[in-house]
């Protein structure tokens, strides 16, 4: 199995940490690595270097290098222009398919938590064997604790089997991104689960799934293909940015056969660091007394449930506050209450449209 890890996201939610010339994915936010090492150090020893691979954009490829100096050229994929995760992984199976046609291959986000890694491989592998036997797109899922309104939701059917601990399911649909209505729902329901995006699959099946689903896609990947070949790199920017800006989720997986997917349970500790209330929960281990969440030069009075973030040269001082965020940088504060924290990315937006772009 081939290892794609997808990091070219610019992780809006996570601001004023997470800025444009350097997203989450590059940030220490859970640990003194970066996100993008932790997932990368997942792999290693089960996968051999080689196999993997990043997918990203021009502005990250010097991070990517200095990050991992040993990466090869060839190993790290380049979109030539940022238009979501439809054509970016389009892209990169491309990419494989000239070297791995029928290869299973994984698409792994950079920025996610997961607390068992062996049995986060023991399922990547479990994975790579359904694909090789039955042909069948593999996908990842968990089962929901709350009724998110950020995530997929994957339903699944009746078991289709059991190993070694792993449950494995037959695939009845994805609904992608749902209001909170149909998300409580779905949760109450007890056969939908969060999608956690490692879809997997080889190449070959992966682009005819474009070919079926999304073929304005599909037509500009083939030329892309024999470009490629011929490496007629101008060729493969012109024709990529022709592609329809769109999620994978909207251009394929909402539209797949569902005799088409199998669906893993996910139960290895998984979270989607999407946001900073996110965090907070995961890192309840690492909460004080008062379940405050510090990383930070802090001295407080009546504080509890906080998360704060600070530079280590600066003292932050709270007095009778809860269930607050504040994140402070050199450059930007940002402070609003743990529900609001999904908002931050309406924030990010009202910024694009100001003076203010400076500080993205």
């Amino acid at each position: 199995m081939k290892i794609i890890i997808l990091a070219g996201g610019t992780g809006t939610r996570f601001w004023p940490q997470s800025r444009e010339k350097s997203p989450k994915q590059f940030s220490s936010i859970i640990d003194k690595k970066s996100m993008i090492e932790l997932t990368y150090d997942r792999f290693i020893p089960a996968f051999k270097k080689n196999d993997i691979y990043f997918s990203t954009n021009k502005k990250f490829v010097k991070k990517i290098k200095n990050f991992f100096p040993g990466v090869s050229e060839g190993n790290i994929i380049v979109e030539p222009e940022k238009l979501d995760t439809a054509p970016a992984m389009g892209f990169a199976a491309a990419h494989l398919f000239l070297k791995f046609p029928d290869e299973p291959m994984v698409f792994a986000p950079s920025d996610h938590f997961i607390a068992n890694k062996k049995e986060f491989i023991k399922n990547l592998q479990l994975a790579d064997q359904l694909i090789r036997k039955t042909g069948k797109m593999m996908d990842i899922s968990i089962t929901p604790n709350f009724p998110s309104t950020v995530l997929g939701y994957t339903r699944v059917g009746s078991k289709y089997l059991e190993k070694n601990g792993i449950k494995v399911y037959q695939f009845e649909g994805h609904v992608e991104k749902p209001d909170f209505n149909h998300a409580k729902k779905y949760l109450e329901s007890g056969d939908y689960l969060w999608h956690a995006n490692y879809y997997m699959w080889t190449p070959r099946l992966f682009l005819e799934a474009y070919k079926k689903y999304s073929p304005k896609h599909y037509k500009i990947l083939e030329k892309i293909i024999e470009a490629l070949k011929n490496k007629k790199i101008k060729t493969v920017n012109a024709e990529y940015k022709k592609m329809p800006k769109i999620s994978i989720d909207y251009a394929i997986t909402e539209k797949m056969d569902q005799r088409d997917v199998l669906i893993i349970k996910g139960e290895f500790g998984w979270s989607d660091i999407g946001a900073w209330d996110v965090l907070y929960d995961k890192m309840s281990r690492d909460q004080d007394k008062n379940k405050n969440l510090v990383q930070a030069q802090w001295e407080g009075l009546d504080t509890s449930g906080c998360l704060i973030y600070a530079p280590n040269k600066k003292v932050v001082a709270t007095i009778g506050v809860d269930d607050m965020v504040i994140i402070d940088t050199k450059d930007a504060l940002l402070i609003c209450p743990h529900g609001r924290a999904q908002d931050v990315k309406k924030i990010v937006e009202k910024l694009k449209k100001t003076n203010r772009k400076k500080f993205l």
